[in-house]
């Protein structure tokens, strides 16, 4: 078996534990080589938005898919655990896309739908799968439904629901091993799509002052919560606070450690 081989039977065997699968989102060598000294961190997943602020450019796939890379690659070179990588929608040709992540050492990616036609989406989805395949590995595609995210903030809750289930299972019949719903965090709401799409099959992003417990989630049978760009935007706000500390005339936290 190869490195690679065992990298992504390791991730996928996290996401099908009993135990959920808690990642905290990394976007730079640094940021990654901190995650990974913690104890317990068994994974890693990438943050496209935080690597694209990290040199300058918005999210949604304005940073160039090389320099995307580029960074992702310097992340899995950094580290000796399973790395995911967020795959935004693809960048056109998201087996293309896959591949290319694949050759850098990913095992596992997000791969977002945008709400485009759903046979569209499959397509996608089946694409990333084949390029795993192709590699000899069971990528572990977290596919995501953006149903929560593009809707409108009055639109009926239950039809919206339905449509992520609708795409969840297509998604999960395509192969994809899990289902990727940001901006899902009503405990009820979450317990109606976990239901529908079987145990640990579900993962959820934890926004700060919206999210339950992780060992809520595991007990509603999510398989996986991850922090998104909210962990850089922990380290922004720290770094900001501190900077006005020391500008106001005060001086950096007494608790500070050597990071780097």
């Amino acid at each position: 078996m190869t490195d690679l081989q065992r990298n992504a039977r390791t991730l996928l065997d996290l996401h099908t534990a009993p135990e959920i699968l808690v990642l905290a989102n990394v976007w730079d060598v640094i940021s990654a080589t901190t995650v990974t000294a913690v104890p317990g961190v068994t994974a890693l997943a990438t943050a496209s938005h935080s690597i694209a602020a990290t040199f300058g450019y918005e999210d949604g796939e304005n940073i160039p898919l090389e320099l995307h890379l580029d960074m992702v690659g310097r992340i899995v070179r950094a580290v000796d655990v399973p790395v995911s990588m967020d795959l935004e929608s693809g960048y056109g040709d998201a087996g293309a896309t896959a591949a290319k992540a694949i050759e850098l050492g990913v095992v596992g990616g997000n791969l977002e739908d945008r709400m485009k036609p759903l046979d569209e989406a499959v397509a996608a989805v089946e694409a990333v799968l084949k390029a795993g395949r192709d590699a000899g590995i069971d990528f572990v595609l977290n596919a995501r439904t953006d149903a929560l995210v593009l809707a409108d903030e009055d639109a009926d809750r239950t039809a919206l629901l339905d449509e992520v289930i609708r795409r969840g299972q297509a998604f999960l019949a395509a192969g994809a091993p899990v289902v990727f719903v940001p901006r899902l965090v009503d405990r009820d709401e979450i317990r109606v799509v976990a239901d529908a799409l079987g145990p640990r099959k579900l993962t959820l992003i934890s926004p700060p002052g919206a999210a339950l417990p992780a060992r809520e989630l595991q007990e509603l049978g999510v398989a996986r919560v991850s922090t998104g760009p909210f962990t850089q935007r922990v380290a922004l706000t720290a770094l900001q606070d501190a900077a006005a500390d020391i500008v106001g005339g005060g001086v950096l936290p007494a608790s500070t450690r050597a990071l780097n």
